[in-house]
């Protein structure tokens, strides 16, 4: 008898357990820098998991070809959450009126203007006059980063200096050749490569010199379109303090998110916060800071 009660208790959760996911309220969730269903399932398949546990919410992912699809959907209410980098955030949030969720902290992200160490470039207000390569247009620290840690320093990155863009490791090569007078990248990419260089028994780390750093860059952020109420917004917010370590875990569960390694979520980040990203904006020519550089 006690079994038969038993088995039957059993099965009676596992309807509840059912009901309650078929019930569950889906939201849809997209990635900026991530194109295809394969690649957001690889780096944030296990967060988005984690985060439909805790909070209760059937989670979707949306795959966006670009930055621009992705302010669109939340412009039509296609998607509810995108989660996407300090340059994106600004335009997006002008252009949907969309509202900050979380901050995805990442240690040691702020750029960096790397000359080599035997050159007579010692600061960023020697490099007046010289060609200076930057990288993909419109990156936030490859980019945006550099050239506003340059008018920092005085200098008028549109009439100073002659700007390239190119790859990283196009880069790194016309630094190392003198092509350049310097490079601007993210700092933690400039470790990376002079660590290779020491794999490969290429140059020492004393042969280079970072002439000028910006400041440690806003965090990436996750945004929720304005079509969703407070009552989502909080449980996602509540969420991320209540269940940190566990949607830290999952995060970095991605190769490409190692980025975030160290990192913490924060909840009281503002969009005021995001003031020295649309400086860098004006900087670059777009004061408007209404449209994505490079697209």
């Amino acid at each position: 008898m006690f079994n038969w009660i038993k088995k039957i208790g059993m099965v009676a959760a596992l309807v509840l357990a059912c009901a309650s996911q078929a019930n569950a309220e889906t939201v849809k969730l997209a990635v900026t820098d991530l194109v295809g269903l394969e690649e957001l399932q690889r780096e944030f398949g296990a967060f988005k998991e984690t985060l439909s546990k805790a909070t209760g919410y059937d989670i979707e992912f949306l795959p966006v070809t670009n930055r621009t699809a992705a302010v669109e959907a939340l412009r039509f209410n296609k998607v509810d959450f995108v989660l996407t980098g300090p340059a994106e955030y600004v335009v997006m949030q002008k252009r949907s009126k969309a509202k900050i969720v979380a901050g995805f902290s990442r240690p040691d992200y702020f750029a960096v203007i790397i000359t080599m160490a035997d050159s007579p470039y010692t600061n960023a207000e020697s490099l007046k006059g010289t060609k200076i390569g930057l990288g993909s247009v419109g990156s936030t620290s490859k980019h945006l980063g550099p050239i506003q840690a340059l008018a920092d320093a005085g200098l008028n990155p549109a009439n100073d200096v002659d700007v390239i863009n190119t790859k990283v490791p196009v880069l790194w090569e016309s630094l190392k050749k003198g092509d350049v007078a310097a490079i601007g990248i993210n700092h933690l990419k400039f470790i990376s490569l002079r660590n290779k260089e020491i794999e490969k028994g290429g140059l020492q780390p004393g042969e280079f010199r970072v002439v000028a750093r910006g400041p440690d860059l806003p965090n990436d952020v996750l945004m929720a379109g304005s079509h969703v109420d407070d009552k989502m917004l909080e449980t996602m917010k509540k969420a991320f303090v209540e269940h940190s370590e566990e949607l830290v875990a999952a995060i970095l569960t991605g190769e490409d998110n190692q980025k975030y390694a160290g990192m913490r979520f924060l909840t009281g980040i503002k969009d005021s916060d995001y003031n020295y990203v649309r400086a860098m904006y004006a900087t670059a020519g777009y004061p408007e800071y209404s449209d994505f550089i490079g697209d």
